[in-house]
């Protein structure tokens, strides 16, 4: 029932978008590279994200045939991307020399594609990245992502694990390892890592609705509270937040003010099936059982599956009435 309320889509990702002088000194990264690099961020800002993978693909392309040893790489090598259409051999075999910027490029394009929700192809390119820089943190934040969803759960955890090893203080890693832990239950586990996240960085309103529901879970329903209220403080336009925080509410009985944050969730997202589903139980309660059942058919066209769970919630709240009115 842990994931019956609410949803934990709020995860963080590391995109890089600054080059490592360093690197690219002993390296000689060519300019090409570089640019299709940057005009990548660019469309990225601009949710061009087919284009900005087409300009990732070719930055990859030129940076892993660098050949240190001649400086760049023969033109011919270089020009070998010829256009987004056209097949290029982007595996790591017979690549003389791998330049570090290489692997911030793979982890690019592979949130990207986690984006596109291909997320075998994300964990490709988050591999190609770990192989050239094993210490890369971002590239095991963003793969324990594709991990978690492709339903990989224990490799998600390790590579949070790796990332937090490898940066003590990566506020998205604890968020993350946060938000999973609760997913498996583990709710001592995830109250550490969202309280070390909010120590880190104590002005994300997704960190806050992922503990307040972490709360919720050990039924400390004040902390909770507190959390959802500062989730919305930061978010006003929170959909879920305020789903999170009319379930604390109808939990502690104020069944009205439930009903108003679920209003609320609804009128900024009509597709929290489980609002419906929560103010249709608070309208039960209060006795307003043909508002309820309006709530329960829009509950059942967005997730007939949950057919079952209403019969049972609408039983549980006229019982919870009854026991109300003794």
């Amino acid at each position: 029932m842990r994931r019956h309320v609410f949803s934990f889509a709020a995860l963080s990702f590391a995109i890089s978008t600054l080059l490592l002088t360093t690197a690219q000194a002993q390296t000689q990264t060519p300019d090409a590279a570089i640019d299709h690099f940057q005009k990548a961020l660019k469309l990225t800002d601009r949710g061009d994200i087919d284009r900005a993978i087409e300009e990732y693909s070719k930055a990859i392309a030129i940076s892993s045939r660098l050949d240190t040893r001649k400086k760049l790489a023969p033109p011919a090598a270089i020009n070998s991307f010829a256009g987004p259409n056209d097949p290029v051999d982007l595996s790591l075999e017979n690549i003389r020399v791998i330049d570090p910027f290489t692997a911030h490029a793979y982890n690019n394009r592979g949130l990207l594609r986690y984006q596109q929700s291909d997320h075998l192809g994300a964990i490709e390119d988050f591999n190609a990245a770990l192989r050239i820089r094993p210490a890369l943190a971002a590239a095991y934040l963003n793969r324990s992502a594709a991990f978690r969803a492709n339903g990989d759960v224990q490799s998600a955890l390790q590579d949070l694990d790796r990332a937090i090893a490898l940066k003590k203080d990566f506020f998205q890693a604890y968020n993350n390892r946060g938000s999973l832990h609760h997913d498996l239950g583990h709710d001592k586990e995830a109250l550490s890592d969202l309280n070390r996240a909010i120590e880190l960085k104590d002005d994300v309103a997704d960190t806050y609705y992922l503990r307040g529901y972490a709360y919720m879970a050990v039924n400390n329903l004040d902390a909770s509270l507190k959390d959802f209220n500062r989730a919305i403080e930061l978010a006003p336009g929170m959909a879920w937040a305020y789903q999170g925080r009319g379930t604390v509410l109808m939990k502690k009985g104020r069944m009205q003010d439930a009903i108003n944050d679920f209003n609320r969730a609804l009128e900024i997202n009509p597709d929290i099936v489980w609002a419906y589903l929560n103010r249709g139980l608070a309208r039960v309660y209060l006795g307003n059982e043909a508002e309820a059942q309006i709530d329960f058919d829009k509950c059942l066209k967005l997730k007939p599956e949950l057919k079952d769970q209403i019969a049972e919630r609408i039983e549980l709240g006229r019982h919870l009435r009854r026991v109300g009115k003794q």
